[in-house]
């Protein structure tokens, strides 16, 4: 460890070196283990500036309906429309998740005082499927602590992003009828598609809030995908993903 900078620049600098290289850390010193959620969110930050990439957008989510709920900035660089196209041999792990993102129609601008869950629910345009491409920069992952998961861009690799549609207020969010399969096999796991959070819209307000919270405005061009529906798959072979959730768009992935 360089010990003329801190511990979050010198783990931001591991992982973007690993994310570039596509080479995983193997040793992550206890030492650069952040210590709280806001230091890896300084992880997160410092990811983006030292790999010179622009936000597209976030992802959050939560395990259970009263976990606690985190979120990861979304290089733009790693957003793409489908039907798209990526080389296996970018990520290290390689995992897919069906999810639902969602568009807003105003800016949320850093103030003082916390938007309200009103606010952030009338500023609500468009939704979009999404799948998003889970993957690490760490080779023991996924047992690695959870907290240097966060500074990770919460496990972030890609995000593949549906046309949108507008947003439907009574939209059934917390069970949708949907499916997703590779290479025409269903790869949802479980019984039914749910998403652990429940209603993927109860975590956007915490979000809006993070992003306040840094100083980052939260704009229309940005893609928020709010949790797995699908649990998440792991191919071991190059093929093609589809996701084909009710009332939206479908969104396609092909891996080489």
């Amino acid at each position: 460890m360089n010990h003329s900078e801190s511990p979050e620049l010198t783990l931001a600098r591991q992982l973007v070196e690993a994310r570039q290289r596509v080479s995983p850390i193997a040793d992550l010193s206890a030492e650069l283990i952040p210590s709280s959620a806001q230091a890896a969110c300084v992880v997160q930050q410092a990811c983006l500036t030292l790999a010179g990439a622009s936000l597209g957008g976030w992802k959050v989510g939560a395990k259970s309906l009263t976990g606690p709920i985190q979120g990861a900035p979304l290089p733009i660089e790693g957003l793409h429309p489908s039907p798209a196209t990526v080389k296996r041999s970018a990520f290290g792990v390689l995992g897919l998740e069906l999810e639902i993102a969602f568009y807003f129609g105003r800016v949320f601008e850093p103030r003082e005082q916390p938007y309200s869950d009103e606010e952030v629910g009338s500023g609500l345009k468009a939704m979009a499927a999404t799948i998003e491409i889970v993957s690490s920069r760490f080779a023991a992952w996924p047992k690695v602590d959870k907290l240097a998961q966060l500074a990770d861009l919460q496990n972030h690799g890609a995000l593949i992003v549906g046309q949108p549609v507008p947003y439907q207020a009574t939209y059934p969010f917390t069970n949708p009828s949907m499916t997703f399969s590779y290479d025409g096999a269903d790869i949802i796991l479980g019984e039914s598609p749910f998403n652990p959070a429940g209603d993927p819209r109860r975590l956007l307000p915490w979000l809006v809030n993070h992003c306040i919270g840094q100083g980052v405005a939260l704009t229309p061009e940005m893609s928020v995908t709010a949790g797995s529906y699908s649990g998440v798959h792991f191919p071991d072979r190059p093929g093609t993903a589809i996701g084909q959730i009710a009332g939206l768009p479908p969104v396609q992935l092909v891996i080489e």
